[in-house]
């Protein structure tokens, strides 16, 4: 994937912002209506009678930042990635439809999903940490992950040692895990917080900061496809796992969730989701 289609989504923002209270980007996939699937597909897509409701009858509406290659972005104005793929299969499952809302700036989801009424859940790299849990709820784990600190091919500046220090400036995505690291272990450092890792590690490759900290497949991801004049200089071990953003008064939906990766994970299609997306299982 080059740059244009990692800029594509700064497009779609311009192109959808105005109408993200109410309007929603494009179907994911899933069935065309709950029960399309015959009579078991009728009874999961049926969301009173499983004990969850949803914002829009037959549909599962999910909010993103959709700023995360490889795990979710935009082209051609649609909504890709494993966390698309993942949410169209989960959905599948539920006899539903799936559709996502204008990309949105990712410290406002949680909130978003906690006030309900505009999104049944948020899907956007979240790691599953008992901070956010006193929020909302997430639903089983279904990717690990670490963390991951680029900076440009060349950099003097390339572990934490000369990163913290006065003067250096260290690119996050507000709100994010990447930016708690940064924080905590770089104090010297200036720490710059951005919409998303892309912008990061724009800044990093035209020199604004001098190395921006994300999650480290996205990190990785983008130095190989789009940011090739920049490199993963550190990858940090912090053990973290992503969930599902869920209601804390939408339990139901939850379970709905877990059983659905439950299956998934047991007929190797998150398996294939991750050698798809990432080359390989992760």
């Amino acid at each position: 994937m080059n740059l244009n289609v990692m800029l594509d989504r700064r497009n779609f923002l311009g192109m959808f912002g105005a109408a993200a209270g109410a309007a929603v980007l494009a179907g994911c996939g899933g069935a065309s209506s709950a029960g399309s699937n015959g009579s078991s597909g009728a009874q999961k897509g049926d969301a009173s009678a499983a004990g969850y409701t949803l914002v829009t009858a037959g549909k599962i509406t999910v909010a993103s930042d959709l700023a995360n290659p490889p795990f979710d972005f935009v082209e051609n104005n649609e909504p890709k990635g494993f966390e698309v793929d993942l949410m169209k299969k989960i959905a599948e499952k539920l006899g539903l439809e799936c559709e996502y809302l204008p990309a949105m700036k990712f410290d406002s989801i949680i909130p978003l999903v906690k006030q309900g009424g505009k999104a049944d859940v948020g899907v956007s790299n979240f790691t599953i940490t008992d901070e956010r849990k006193q929020e909302i709820d997430f639903s089983d784990a279904y990717i690990d992950s670490n963390q991951g600190v680029v900076t440009k091919v060349g950099s003097q500046k390339t572990d934490a040692g000369s990163l913290n220090a006065e003067g250096v400036t260290i690119a996050c995505q507000s709100g994010t895990t990447g930016e708690a690291w940064a924080q905590e272990n770089l104090p010297k450092a200036t720490i710059k917080s951005l919409d998303d890792p892309v912008a990061a590690v724009t800044g990093v490759q035209t020199g604004l900061y001098d190395a921006a900290a994300a999650d480290l497949p996205v990190m990785k991801y983008l130095c190989s496809n789009s940011f090739t004049d920049c490199q993963v200089s550190i990858e940090i071990p912090t053990g973290e796992q992503y969930g599902i953003v869920v209601s804390k008064d939408n339990a139901g939906l939850t379970d709905a969730i877990n059983k659905a990766l439950a299956e998934l994970t047991d007929d190797g299609t998150i398996k294939q989701l991750e050698i798809d997306w990432f080359g390989s299982e992760i």
